[in-house]
């Protein structure tokens, strides 16, 4: 069962290589049958509980997806991603909530500080993680990370790595 100082190093470290633009390494973090999910809001205390029938900010269906977005962004065709925004995601309050032998559920408290440098603008977003973890081959991988974004007033353009 994965303990929750296990649980913190697999959170940090998907923070730094967000943070960093360490792709690959973030990638290898998911299942390949991953799912990422930003619901949105339906009013002012619900979010969306259904990406296939409700809105969502973004929603990935398989690490395959997310690939492809990591592709996009880096790709330099991305107007939304180039320059890439500068990040530093923090990640607190970090619990496990259930854990087995090859499953588990962790919730954690995030922000995001965002420096947009075509903007000079600098944003914050904040809220809460929800992952599923999944233990394959001696390592603990991500299968669903939902984000609960609690100001979802978007200044800009919002994408895998700002949040």
């Amino acid at each position: 069962m994965i303990t929750r100082p296990e649980a913190e190093d697999l959170l940090y470290r998907e923070a730094l290589l967000l943070d960093t633009g360490a792709w690959q390494e973030w990638l290898d973090l998911y299942d390949p049958d991953a799912e990422f999910w930003i619901p949105a809001w339906k009013d002012e205390t619900t979010p969306t509980s259904d990406p296939a029938s409700e809105l969502s900010l973004v929603y990935y269906k398989g690490r395959r997806n997310l690939e492809d977005r990591v592709k996009r962004a880096t790709s330099g065709l991305s107007v939304a991603s180039t320059p890439r925004a500068r990040c530093v995601h923090g990640v607190t309050n970090v619990i496990v909530s259930e854990a087995q032998d090859s499953a588990a559920q962790v919730f954690a408290s995030f922000t995001v500080h965002r420096y947009d440098a075509r903007a000079e603008r600098s944003d914050l977003f904040y809220g809460r993680y929800e992952y599923q973890l999944r233990h394959d081959s001696g390592r603990w991988l991500i299968a669903a990370k939902k984000v609960i974004l609690l100001n979802d007033v978007i200044p800009t353009v919002l994408d895998f790595y700002s949040i």
